[in-house]
């Protein structure tokens, strides 16, 4: 099992030991330390059944607070604020909803629990981390790990993991430059399969090795092309990516990054956005599209019936598109070309194209013909914020000509973005596509609710300036 699944499940496992213990002494206090006045004393039903929707609860504040990730290579510290910041929260919610209609002192109440609580799932925590490590260190739990760079860099730091087990690092491949590769000054670990970085298909590696985790030495400063390819190599299939401290400046702007407690590496942050925010994400995009779709609903009415009227054709002109994690899903939009459906090649739209009808003019100018795209948001194959998605035969080639462009892919594609907003060429050319996809990646490395709403309010006022494509 990949050692992150070990490390989360571990964690899930300890609070649960948690949870029960502080429910218990909880309980024990509230109703039979004669401390707090009581006069009731739940049977064995109503209890159980109270313990059942108390370990609902506790888990979905945990998860909510982002607390089920690898925190064994966090400091220690950072896990418990987390840990206080997730009980403060859950106590305070159970506080308002039960003991505020209590005669007993909510006070009490809240203080009790938010120590007890915050004192056992901490040392539960802190436990399990000392389980982790006597695991690491006796082999039992190994992390499969390929080291690429320079033959001295990867050979160094294949001792420093012989030196520091607690790490559980397991290096099964070096990946080196080809004239490095003949040098016998270094000796190469047995178990450790040797490869020449220019005649390397990365893509094979991954799949030969299955390694958890690349680690890029800092040798790689000067290879910007084989950085990037190798790290979206590794976000298309679920590798971590650990760097070198001195390759910070080659990553800056290209992904979050975070310093590991004990370890001389900086890790490549590939989950952007937090649990919280993606649930925020979510709830807005079904909101705001329901809103969008039932008050306006007698207006894409009207035009959709003017559509139909004015051109041959069907209402909705449907496309296949390039989602989230790769998915292909299906888009709508108003048609507003006279024959779309009948172009076998993809292609985009230029500016005056013939094809376009009086009235698709007019619902592309002012963005009408994208309002089915709320369905598509409500549904979740898209949000109202993100990098716009693309037709499968562009993504493949721009894939082919950028490998990093699969990166946009993490995130649901949106009816709007941080591009759109900023710019209004719409020219095919891969300069242009290396303009967007910086900004897709802008969006994506600081994405937040202020971010999206800042859009939001951005693109409602193109709209009103006719600002679409015609």
């Amino acid at each position: 099992m990949n050692s992150n699944r070990i490390q989360i499940l571990s964690e899930i496992i300890a609070d649960f030991f948690a949870i029960t213990i502080s429910f218990l002494v909880q309980y024990w206090f509230r109703f039979h330390s004669g401390l707090v006045p009581s006069s009731i004393s739940p049977d064995l039903q109503v209890t159980f059944i109270t313990y059942f929707l108390i370990l609902i609860f506790w888990y979905s504040i945990l998860i909510f607070m982002g607390m089920y990730k690898n925190w064994y290579e966090l400091s220690p510290i950072e896990e418990i604020w987390g840990v206080l910041k997730s009980v403060f929260s859950g106590t305070l919610i159970i506080v308002t909803l039960v003991y505020s209609a209590s005669s007993n002192s909510p006070r009490l109440m809240f203080l009790s629990y938010l120590l007890i609580f915050s004192l056992v799932i901490s040392l539960g925590r802190y436990s399990n981390r000392l389980i982790q490590k006597r695991l690491r260190e006796k082999g039992i739990l190994k992390i499969p790990i390929i080291i690429v760079g320079d033959l001295q860099s990867c050979t160094s730091f294949y001792q420093e993991c012989v030196k520091s087990r607690n790490w559980g690092y397991l290096p099964s491949a070096f990946i080196v430059s080809d004239e490095q590769i003949e040098d016998n000054s270094t000796t190469i670990p047995t178990f450790t399969s040797l490869h020449k970085m220019s005649s390397l298909e990365f893509e094979e590696i991954v799949k030969q090795f299955n390694p958890e985790i690349i680690v890029l030495m800092k040798s790689l400063r000067k290879n910007y092309e084989t950085l990037m390819e190798i790290t979206s190599i590794a976000e298309d299939n679920n590798i971590r990516i650990k760097i070198e401290p001195d390759l910070y400046d080659a990553f800056t702007g290209q992904t979050q990054t975070r310093n590991l407690w004990g370890i001389p590496l900086i890790e490549i942050n590939t989950e952007i956005i937090k649990p919280y925010q993606r649930l925020l994400k979510r709830t807005f995009d079904i909101v705001f599209s329901l809103l969008v779709i039932l008050i306006g609903f007698p207006i894409w009415f009207i035009v959709g019936v003017i559509v139909k009227t004015t051109s041959k054709g069907p209402i909705f002109y449907v496309q296949n598109r390039i989602g989230k994690d790769g998915k292909v899903f299906k888009i709508f939009k108003f048609r507003s070309m006279t024959n779309e459906q009948k172009i076998k090649t993809p292609n985009w739209t230029s500016s005056n194209d013939p094809r376009v009808t009086p009235f698709g003019r007019f619902i592309r100018k002012s963005h009408l013909d994208e309002i089915p795209q709320f369905w598509n948001a409500l549904i979740g194959d898209m949000s109202v914020v993100g990098p716009r998605p693309e037709q499968p035969h562009f993504v493949e080639e721009f894939t082919k000509a950028i490998p990093q462009y699969a990166r946009r892919h993490k995130v649901r594609p949106g009816l709007t973005g941080w591009w759109q907003v900023k710019y209004t060429s719409y020219e095919l050319s891969l300069e242009e596509i290396k303009n967007r996809l910086k900004d897709d990646f802008y969006y994506i490395e600081n994405y937040s609710f202020k971010l999206d709403m800042e859009i939001v309010i951005r693109t409602v006022w193109l709209v009103v300036k006719g600002h679409g494509q015609t």
